[in-house]
């Protein structure tokens, strides 16, 4: 049975490398795989780039793209194997809901990587969903410059302090997010 897999971490945790990791394990072994990402990251418009230089071509999706109708679209014309997306934490309730559905009637396993929470310790829409219904929950491991897990997505200005205020969706990456434990991310925000 298909199912709907959850993977989640701070940033810099690997999320991006471990999707593509999948991606190439399925297409090693001869599997049609269909891999999406978040329209909203115009850094990489159309590619899941990893901080390590792993990087393959995606389809967009915003939050009016219907995934299941463009998923069923391509399955009909060639089975697909696996759904791979990559910043699961910018999809709609009712997104992550097409995603569960690709899984229990299509019977395509769908494997998602986001962040859980935002600078605020908040989380994500779509994470919030995903973490309600997946069927497989899987924390991806970052460190913290304490050396114990970073779970906390600190958000930094250009000099490095500590922001606490503004919109949930800020896009960028070491120049605007530090990966910290709990304990210090709260420090920093004192």
């Amino acid at each position: 049975m298909a199912k709907l897999y959850f993977y989640y971490a701070s940033m810099n945790a690997g999320k991006s490398a471990s999707l593509l990791q999948a991606d190439f394990n399925y297409r090693e072994r001869g599997m049609r795989t269909m891999i999406w990402t978040a329209a909203l990251d115009t850094r990489s418009a159309g590619m899941v780039r990893s901080r390590i230089g792993l990087e393959a071509s995606a389809h967009l999706y915003d939050g009016d793209t219907d995934l299941r109708a463009r998923v069923i679209a391509v399955h009909e014309d060639a089975l697909l194997d696996c759904v791979l997306l990559d910043e699961a934490q910018f999809l709609t309730s009712a997104q992550v809901w097409q995603l569960a559905a690709l899984a229990d009637e299509e019977g395509i396993p769908v494997l998602c990587y986001g962040l859980r929470t935002d600078f605020r310790g908040e989380l994500f829409p779509g994470s919030a969903v995903l973490l309600g219904i997946a069927d497989a929950l899987v924390e991806l491991k970052a460190v913290c410059h304490c050396g114990r897990k970073a779970t906390m997505n600190l958000r930094v200005d250009a000099a490095g302090q500590a922001i606490a205020e503004g919109a949930q969706t800020e896009i960028g990456g070491n120049d605007r997010y530090v990966a910290l434990c709990r304990k210090h991310f709260r420090e920093a925000l004192m």
